[in-house]
């Protein structure tokens, strides 16, 4: 028998979603070369959501290979009932502070780009026929896209060669800056005055994170080949992009998911109460060094550490003292203390409680908390869970030096999974009582509308 006959077929789309689905990641660098990135984010949201409630809608009307998994979960509706509350505390703020009917358009085009994508994803993962090996391979081929330009990024700023490229004309569409549309080789920290890279980022610490999400996805690749090209794609992104956050977040949603299992252990109880017992010894020692090394840490760009809490702190005190319940509906221009940043900025719990005070805050708090305890319990129990863990334990780690609104545009791959997991979980759970899931080519009839 030849090797052509027993070599696994190629993994490709099989229906319009993962058409889509697949050549927007496989096209990720073509997009950022030509500044599209930020648009292709929320336009894919909405056409594949538009998609996915015209499936739900037809119900057994439509082709067999791309009928709905079943009804949308709750944690989806969660995620709808959370947005549309930031969209209400956004109109809420826009009111209070008089912005004009202008601004306050601009903004909810802003929330359709941004916030709503945190819902159109999950929902899209839940309903469409979409598998979870679609969007691995299409981001460990991403991973050999940035691979393969890796010695001219890096070569760049020792060739004499700019940092930006070029903005593109796709700007005129609106957004947070011009940085989303712009195309980099590098960029210099100013700290430093050492190059720095962001890939198809709009800048170096989110490069970072998308650098760890990489080589979570990769960890789930069943080819060797691939897993080890997405891996090392994803620590390139990390290291280069000179990230703190980055190097946490490589260890911590890498390593936690996998060793979660092990609370279900008995030996491993037995473990951590001998460990927790040696603390009387060795505790003093460690606590020290533990506060060594957050020292150390913050030294490592003192410069940023100082601007995040100086804008932590006014936007805290700012949000106290004037905009408790639904904030000041915009960030605001800064002072020359934290380098003309944005109040509102770089911190999504603090920018929210901001601009959109207590009911932002508790729109995004709730289903985040909820979203967490799921594939916490669930990573426990199956290896399904570690990558939606892996996933969230991203978005959490990106929430406390980022704006996740502006950065949804990017994160759309892990969002979706978070949907796929959300039905695979509501599926063993229907089973579990006894219900049976409907053969292919027959409707879900919880499906079907009413």
């Amino acid at each position: 028998m030849s090797r052509a006959a027993v070599s696994p077929p190629a993994l490709a789309p099989q229906n319009l979603a993962e058409t889509m689905i697949w050549k927007a990641l496989r096209w990720t660098w073509p997009f950022y070369f030509v500044g599209a990135l930020y648009v292709v984010g929320p336009v894919l949201a909405w056409t594949l959501a538009g998609l996915g409630a015209l499936v739900l809608y037809l119900g057994p009307a439509v082709r067999e290979d791309l009928r709905a998994r079943g009804p949308v979960p709750p944690i989806v509706w969660l995620w709808f009932a959370g947005m549309a509350l930031m969209l209400i505390a956004l109109w809420a703020g826009h009111l209070d502070w008089g912005l004009g009917l202008k601004k306050t358009i601009k903004s909810s085009v802003g929330w359709a780009k941004g916030w709503a994508l945190l819902a159109l994803f999950p929902f899209i993962g839940a309903v469409l026929p979409i598998r979870r090996e679609i969007l691995v391979r299409g981001q460990c081929i991403v991973g050999l896209w940035t691979l393969a330009l890796l010695p001219m990024m890096v070569a760049a700023p020792y060739a004499g060669l700019p940092e930006k490229i070029f903005t593109s004309p796709l700007k005129a569409v609106g957004g947070p800056g011009p940085e989303y549309f712009s195309v980099y080789f590098f960029t210099w920290d100013p700290a430093s005055w050492t190059p720095r890279w962001q890939f198809y980022a709009p800048w170096s610490p989110f490069a970072a994170l998308l650098g760890v999400l990489q080589v979570c996805f990769a960890l789930e690749e069943g080819n060797r080949k691939w897993r080890s090209i997405g891996i090392a794609a994803g620590i390139a992104m990390i290291v280069l992009s000179k990230s703190r956050m980055g190097m946490v977040g490589l260890v911590a949603c890498t390593v936690g998911p996998r060793m979660l299992p092990l609370i279900l252990r008995g030996w491993a109880w037995q473990a951590l109460a001998g460990l927790t017992a040696s603390l009387a010894i060795v505790g003093t020692a460690l606590i020290q060094g533990l506060k060594d090394g957050i020292a150390a840490f913050k030294g490592a760009r003192a410069d940023s550490t100082r601007v995040r809490e100086t804008l932590q702190r006014i936007a805290g005190e700012r949000w106290q003292a004037e905009a408790f319940w639904t904030g000041h509906g915009t960030v605001q221009p800064g002072a020359h203390i934290v380098e003309y940043m944005p109040i509102g900025s770089h911190h999504t719990w603090w920018g929210l409680l901001f601009v959109k005070g207590m009911l932002g805050f508790l729109a995004l708090l709730v289903p985040l908390l909820v979203q967490t305890l799921l594939v916490l319990v669930d990573a426990a129990r199956h290896p399904r869970g570690r990558l939606p863990l892996s996933v969230i334990m991203t978005i959490v780690l990106l929430s406390f030096g980022e704006n996740l609104e502006i950065e949804a545009y990017m994160l759309w791959p892990g969002l979706v999974v978070l949907g796929i997991h959300a039905a695979e979980m509501r599926q063993d759970a229907r089973a579990g009582k006894g219900e049976l899931t409907p053969p292919p080519g027959r409707p879900d009839p919880e499906a079907l509308p009413a």
